[in-house]
């Protein structure tokens, strides 16, 4: 049987799910039309509410039968439009299924649902003693991380998304279930797929159930700071600390003009300057060691303002004031702000982070360079007038000249945020041949291209 009107599906769509599961009102199909990007808003003609594997799957069934597009939407705050609905349909909003269905902490290990968030995660495992470390800044749900590889923050101690994933339960475009692991710590059975699913964003298959490795809270955590006098400086620095050996748990850059526009925005009273931003976590006196090391090795590259917060009040501070920096840009009233995101070797990040200042500069837009320097990974967050094209064009010029630069480095155009909509045009050039690979993939997965089409190829 085939449905051609919109009006029809959703009627065969209605009567397989309860009414407070579907909605078509305005409402609801403008909040599952963005997210937190610069892209324009698409509104779905429907938003489903599954509240288990189940439900997905008799979403996933009538979408084939009838040729519906579906998209997965988790927290809405991706940055690269990856939940945008561009060919409309079906929204699968999973905030309903935001349980913990697994909890062995002498195995280290949770199985949750996508809906949950990180944050929700941490407070239902904290009182253990353990933690999901992976940060994003953003409280974003785990599904939503585990469709674009989130990272973060902490990536430099603990890896990204794909290295705390032990299994997953997804549902193909056919309406099939599979898991891609199991709860062991390891296996060398059989094609490792999960790394498939991870940072597919959900073009692949529907993400419903995350086995997830968890971590030992530290017992001691110190956080510091230090400013140097150019980018080059800290980077050079960053990777002295990583050639040490010091096993920092979060070693963040930001550029001096972010420093000043967080001061403003947050009144912190930070050194104006191009800055580094440390973590050291674990045992006692290892992590007062290594804080002490770092120290040392900063001030032999000629750091200055050395600072290490007082208590865990003064060091929470340090840390909200790194998440708001992009915050800070975006708050201004009748702007836009536009951001990338590139990841290269670590040698290769004090020529990337001067060429980035140098595009800024001579663009004479407002702007700033901040991100997970031990990973080699920076983002910009560029300023433009949203009513002048010229403005609009040169912060974007800027975006991608450094995504051509990190590709020519034998970096990444985007190490975190996802391709999306917003870094479909780096694809051909970063990964050439394989590119017909992944397009027969995604063709012998989802033939009829309905799970969130339009992303990634395009």
């Amino acid at each position: 049987m085939s449905i051609e009107t919109t009006a029809g599906w959703i009627k065969i769509l209605s009567g397989s799910l309860r009414p407070d599961q579907l909605y078509t009102s305005e409402g609801e199909r403008y909040r599952h039309s963005h997210d937190e990007s610069d892209h324009l808003p698409v509104e779905p003609d429907a938003v489903c509410f599954p509240e288990s594997t189940e439900d997905v799957q008799k979403v996933l069934l009538i979408a084939k039968e009838h040729h519906i597009p579906v998209t997965a939407f988790g927290a809405g705050s991706g940055l690269e439009g990856s939940a945008i609905p561009i060919r409309k349909g079906i929204s699968l909003n999973f905030e309903r299924m935001n349980q913990v269905l697994h909890f062995a902490p002498e195995d280290l290990l949770a199985t949750v649902q996508p809906g949950i968030t990180r944050l929700a995660l941490n407070q239902r495992i904290n009182r253990h003693g353990l933690q999901f470390p992976i940060d994003p800044g953003a409280d974003a749900s785990i599904g939503g991380m585990a469709a674009t590889n989130a990272s973060g923050t902490t990536a430099v101690r603990y890896g990204v998304m794909r290295d705390q994933i032990l299994d997953m339960e997804v549902v193909l475009a056919n309406g099939s279930i599979i898991h891609t692991g199991t709860k062991a710590k390891k296996s060398s059975s059989g094609y490792s797929v999960g790394g498939l699913f991870v940072g597919s964003e959900g073009t692949l298959g529907i993400i419903t159930e995350i086995t997830l490795k968890l971590h030992a809270i530290p017992e001691h955590t110190i956080a510091a700071s230090c400013t140097f006098d150019t980018p080059r400086e800290c980077a050079q620095a960053a990777n002295s600390v990583l050639l040490m050996g010091i096993p920092v748990q979060r070693m963040e850059f930001v550029d001096a003009p972010s420093i000043k526009k967080v001061n403003e925005y947050g009144g912190y009273g930070l050194p104006e300057k191009h800055s580094l931003f440390f973590e050291f976590a674990g045992l006692t006196q290892s992590a007062i060691e290594d804080a002490r090391l770092t120290k040392e090795l900063m001030m032999d590259l000629g750091a200055q303002n050395w600072h290490v917060a007082a208590d865990p009040e003064e060091r929470a501070k340090i840390w909200k004031a790194r998440h708001e920096m992009a915050y800070a840009y975006r708050h201004q009233p009748g702007i836009s702000v536009t951001g990338g995101d590139v990841c290269v070797p670590i040698s290769k990040l004090p020529d990337l982070l001067e060429y980035g200042r140098e595009l800024i500069g001579i663009s004479g837009l407002e702007g700033g360079l901040l991100g997970h320097i031990g990973d080699g990974n920076f983002h910009t967050c560029i300023v433009y007038d949203p009513a002048s094209a010229k403005q609009k064009q040169a912060a974007f010029e800027i975006n991608d000249q450094l995504a051509f630069r990190a590709i020519e480095l034998g970096g990444t155009c985007t190490g975190e945020h996802g391709v999306g909509l917003g870094k479909q045009k780096f694809q051909e050039r970063e990964h050439g041949e394989a590119m017909a690979l992944f397009k027969n993939m995604k063709h012998m997965l989802d033939p009829d291209n309905l799970l969130n089409p339009g992303k990634i190829f395009g």
